[in-house]
């Protein structure tokens, strides 16, 4: 029989991107499911797979950069999508749009996203995501090409298909998350949308009306001349995974590719902002 699994707990300062990279760092090493929280992450492994120098081999707990601190607990193997699902709550996004689990009632709502995130990011319950929901609501997306790079879920996607989007790419470097968004893409019929698995080197030669982006600053910025150089004339680009103490910061970096600043959504210090060509 199965052993219990041990509970890390990192409290992390500051917050991103270093959650980020001890997930990725943590993942080859075993450790099999994470859950974000405000001071940090919480991350599982089976006690089979635990050897007591585990950690040594995870190069951002040395980094000088963030102060990253932990404890550990065992706990009791339990299956993680019943779990799940009595933690995952559905949201609605300005009366208009409701992201849910199979197993919810459906709302009375125009656009209804049903997905079941497992362990991929975008539940709509982050800032980030739920602003860039807002940016989808508000704006024309009838007839337009459009990029969902690091689409985690699929949900924007997913919803710029809904408001009428024609050729849609959602890109992840994340397998999980590339295999989520098969799920939920065909979960909400719509299998119209090309789902890949990689980074921005995938992008070279492309074109599109609208780019969204919610990753974080790092990224964003390292990537950005890719972006540019995919962005259509008159095009539009959506920007989260950021503080709002850093938007000075990529306008800036914006302005350098004629990226003009258009507006921005503001939800617990998340920024979620629009630019345009």
């Amino acid at each position: 029989m199965a052993g219990n699994y041990l509970e890390f707990h990192f409290t992390i300062e500051p917050v991103q991107p270093a959650s980020e990279i001890l997930i990725a760092e943590l993942g080859y090493l075993g450790f099999e499911s994470f859950v974000e929280n405000n001071d940090g992450i919480t991350a599982y492994i089976p006690e089979e797979e635990y050897e007591e120098d585990i950690l040594a081999g995870v190069h951002i707990l040395q980094s000088e950069d963030f102060k990253i601190t932990y404890d550990q607990k065992e706990i009791e193997r339990v299956n993680w999508n019943e779990e799940w699902e009595k933690n995952f709550t559905p949201i609605i996004v300005d009366d208009i749009c409701s992201v849910r689990a199979p197993f919810h009632e459906k709302p009375d709502t125009r656009y209804d996203i049903v997905i079941e995130p497992k362990m991929s990011f975008g539940t709509g319950h982050h800032a980030t995501t739920h602003m860039m929901i807002q940016h989808i609501l508000k704006n024309d997306w009838d007839g337009k090409s459009v990029l969902d790079m690091g689409s985690g879920t699929g949900v924007l996607a997913i919803l710029a298909a809904m408001k009428g989007a024609n050729t849609i790419d959602a890109i992840d470097i994340d397998n999980w998350c590339y295999l989520n968004t098969l799920e939920n893409i065909a979960r909400n019929d719509c299998e119209h949308i090309n789902v890949e698995e990689g980074g921005a080197e995938l992008l070279n030669g492309r074109e599109y009306d609208v780019i969204l982006a919610n990753i974080n600053l790092n990224i964003l910025l390292r990537d950005l001349p890719i972006y540019n150089e995919c962005l259509k004339k008159d095009g539009s680009i959506y920007f989260s995974g950021f503080y709002e103490k850093d938007l000075p910061t990529l306008t800036k970096a914006c302005k350098k590719y004629d990226l003009k600043y258009v507006e921005n959504f503001e939800r617990e210090d998340w920024v979620a902002a629009k630019f345009s060509r």
